[in-house]
């Protein structure tokens, strides 16, 4: 038996190692220990899995630790995306919700995502008090076989999509996207949302075609199932050879979303990030606060000056900006690895939804994702530039890593100032109106990471240095 600790969404690990049907039946009596002493166990629990490898089987074990406990189980029937599934504990009006998945991580991972009543990440205290209900022996895990609990009602299957469409098209007019007239490509990443815009948006004027779209926990093609180059790269040929208007890009379990434009060019997450904050607030005439981590972008900061919105800093991960979604009434919240929330939906991450708000954004402005591109900058008044390296880092060497980024106060960063160093999660170089560098450990695997945004295109490559040089990585 091991110890199990959540990181930045959820726990994951190596299936066989750490990942086994034992270790999640431990968390699984964690989680429904949790739910009873706040009163949530008799509200019952969703749970939903994505394609990976025996994740169908894993939340079956889950949904008899659950029975065995006496807690009503509303099980999918089959994999689901993740903002479906964090919508159906809204739905179902369950005490909380579990989701078998490890998201964008490598083929060998696995994971274990816990929800709150409102389909949100659980805060990090809710998270350390699940971690120590764990128990450390199976002794102490009350189990029901499934046929038994299924027999005795206390495991349902249930089909959730028709309920997350319902909900949806209350927030978008599909019948306007399905005669778009738009030629779409779709890239699923082998995983959940395959079928769900041919669905979504075929019976009108629409060309939809997908990519990758069957199961294969392999994941062939891509490292991993993370919406980003290089295992977009064939997404983005793909896109120029058929002549698509817009490529639509998922991650495993389409909790993220990701964009290439008609030129079979990425649109990267920040920009995306601000594309979307910026079609809520000048084609929606939305208004309400922004809720962004510290790694991702400063248009955001920009944006919100000029509608007169507050934005929110927060570290990474759903779990810190979930919460402070739902204290604000937050008009748009999200990450650097490509998810967003929304206002009028769960305060989770639905890259299904963000995909669909950029096609609307197509809709409504006549213009190509390249030329939105373009007129975000002509907004702000300059362009924004991004990327990030991510570098093996085993666990064991972070003290060292620690103590070197601890001790270092750089007054410059590639020739351009520091205005000041954050150390919310991780080291951020706040380099005032020319964009910032970021260098923070993975909450999820044994990474660092060094990001970087800024308005100089040609400081993209020696900021990241720096920040390498920092880390003590070059």
């Amino acid at each position: 038996m091991s110890d199990i600790k959540f990181g930045t969404d959820g726990w994951r690990a190596r299936i066989g190692e750490d990942y086994t049907f034992d270790n999640v039946r431990r968390v699984t009596q964690g989680f429904a220990e949790y739910l009873r002493r706040h009163e949530l166990a008799d509200q019952g629990v969703v749970i939903g899995y994505d394609q990976r490898f025996s994740s169908d089987l894993f939340a079956e074990a889950a949904a008899e630790v659950m029975a065995g406990n006496d807690i009503e189980v509303w099980l999918t029937k089959g994999n689901a995306p993740t903002p479906v599934i964090s919508y159906s504990v809204v739905e179902r009006e369950a005490g909380g919700g579990i989701n078998i998945t490890a998201s964008h991580n490598p083929p060998p991972d696995n994971g274990f995502k816990v929800r709150d009543p409102q389909g949100g990440a659980i805060a990090p205290d809710g998270l350390r008090e699940i971690e120590s209900y764990i128990p450390y022996t199976m002794e102490a895990v009350h189990r029901m076989p499934l046929a038994e609990a299924e027999e005795t009602s206390l495991v349902r299957r249930w089909e959730p999509k028709p309920a997350y469409v319902e909900h949806i098209s209350q927030l978008i007019d599909l019948d306007a996207l399905r005669n778009a007239g738009f030629k779409i490509l779709v890239e699923p990443m082998w995983g959940n949302a395959a079928g769900w815009y041919v669905d979504l948006l075929s019976g009108g004027t629409n060309t939809i075609e997908q990519i990758h779209a069957g199961r294969n926990p392999l994941f062939p093609g891509m490292e991993r199932p993370e919406p980003i180059p290089p295992n977009i790269n064939a997404a983005l040929e793909r896109t120029v050879d058929i002549g698509a208007d817009v490529l639509l890009i998922n991650d495993g379990d389409a909790d993220r979303m990701g964009i290439g434009d008609e030129n079979g060019v990425y649109i990267d997450q920040l920009r995306a990030y601000a594309l979307l904050a910026y079609y809520l607030l000048e084609v929606r005439g939305e208004r309400g606060p922004i809720i962004k981590t510290i790694s991702t972008t400063s248009m955001l900061n920009k944006l919100g000056k000029m509608y007169d919105v507050p934005v929110h800093e927060t570290g990474v991960g759903f779990k810190y900006v979930a919460p402070k979604f739902l204290e604000t009434d937050a008009l748009i919240g999200g990450e650097e690895s490509g998810g967003y929330a929304f206002r009028g939906n769960v305060p989770e991450r639905d890259g299904i939804l963000g995909n669909l708000y950029f096609l609307d954004f197509m809709v409504k402005t006549g213009k190509t994702p390249s030329e939105l591109v373009e007129l975000l900058f002509e907004k702000l008044g300059q362009a924004y530039y991004y990327d990030r390296i991510d570098t093996r880092f085993p666990n064991a060497k972070r003290p060292e890593a620690r103590e070197r980024l601890d001790n270092a106060e750089p007054e410059t960063l590639a020739g351009v100032p520091v205005e000041e160093i954050i150390t919310v999660d991780g080291y951020k170089y706040d380099l005032g109106d020319k964009g910032f560098l970021l260098v923070r450990f993975s909450g999820t695997e044994p990474i660092i990471r060094v990001y970087c945004e800024v308005t100089d295109e040609s400081l993209v490559e020696p900021m990241l240095d720096a920040g390498l040089e920092l880390a003590g990585l070059k």
